[in-house]
């Protein structure tokens, strides 16, 4: 079953690149940071077959645009561009960063269905809301002098994984496709606005909302997604045993199609 590369206009005048495959109700992914259309493509195949998928490569990455000066506004602008290519609504699922992004989108009025998120990397612990900026800063000084390839590694320390496995990770393929898209990292740093679990965002969505972890993610991860759940007027928790971050597509696109069929 085979896609399309489309393109669509944003608020702002950026074009941004999307695909779509299969028929059906439309449903749209949402990618986390470093993700691609292309990341979510094996999973974009396993649901064609239950719905019209369109998948998107976020501003500043693969062969969308980007305009300057960066706004977590442009970005929800994107996805409702890409709402209306698909025909004005439509069902959401996002990953990650692209989970909080989707939120917040919802919260402002975009015309999603029903959504789906998948660990939002929010914290509930207070006693770090400080350290976001701290991070948030460096990165956007290590992009703003040209070295991608130090802001994917602060980025990736970050994340949990320990320094000698990010300098091995440095000597594989991978690390040029990531590297291409690191600039765009300060963009999700802004989506996440200072890592806190935004309770006054989530009260502000109406839609009914799946909220899913990974039951092998680390603990803060799933602490994160109940929370998020919790806020949700409308939202449910669901937990995929042996998964982690990266769940794997076989095992979501079943939950997905179930949730989404409603």
């Amino acid at each position: 079953m085979g896609s399309t590369l489309n393109t669509v206009k944003s608020g702002d005048g950026t074009l941004i690149a999307y695909e779509q495959q299969g028929e059906g109700r439309p449903l749209v992914l949402v990618g986390g940071a470093l993700c691609t259309a292309a990341s979510d493509a094996p999973l974009a195949a396993l649901l064609a077959s239950a719905f019209s998928v369109f998948t998107y490569d976020r501003r500043g990455r693969g062969a969308s645009g980007d305009t300057a000066p960066y706004a977590v506004e442009r970005e929800i602008e994107d996805l409702g561009a890409v709402i209306a290519a698909a025909g004005g609504t439509a069902s959401v699922h996002a990953l990650s960063s692209g989970a909080a992004l989707a939120l917040k989108a919802a919260a402002a009025g975009l015309p999603i269905t029903q959504l789906s998120v998948y660990e939002p990397p929010f914290t509930t612990d207070p006693a770090t809301r400080e350290e976001p900026a701290a991070y948030g800063t460096q990165l956007g000084e290590l992009v703003a002098q040209g070295r991608p390839d130090d802001a994917l590694a602060l980025f990736l320390k970050e994340t949990g994984i320990p320094p000698e496995d990010v300098e091995g990770m440095r000597q594989t393929p991978m690390w040029a496709e990531k590297e291409a898209v690191a600039h765009t990292l300060p963009y999700d740093h802004e989506v996440m606005g200072n890592g806190q679990v935004p309770v006054d965002v989530l009260h502000s969505v109406t839609q009914r909302v799946m909220v899913v972890d990974g039951g092998a993610s680390p603990g803060w991860l799933r602490d994160a997604a109940r929370a998020v759940s919790s806020a949700l007027p409308r939202g449910r928790h669901r937990t995929l045993t042996g998964q982690t971050h990266e769940a794997a597509p076989q095992v979501l696109a079943p939950v997905l199609t179930e949730f989404f069929a409603v």
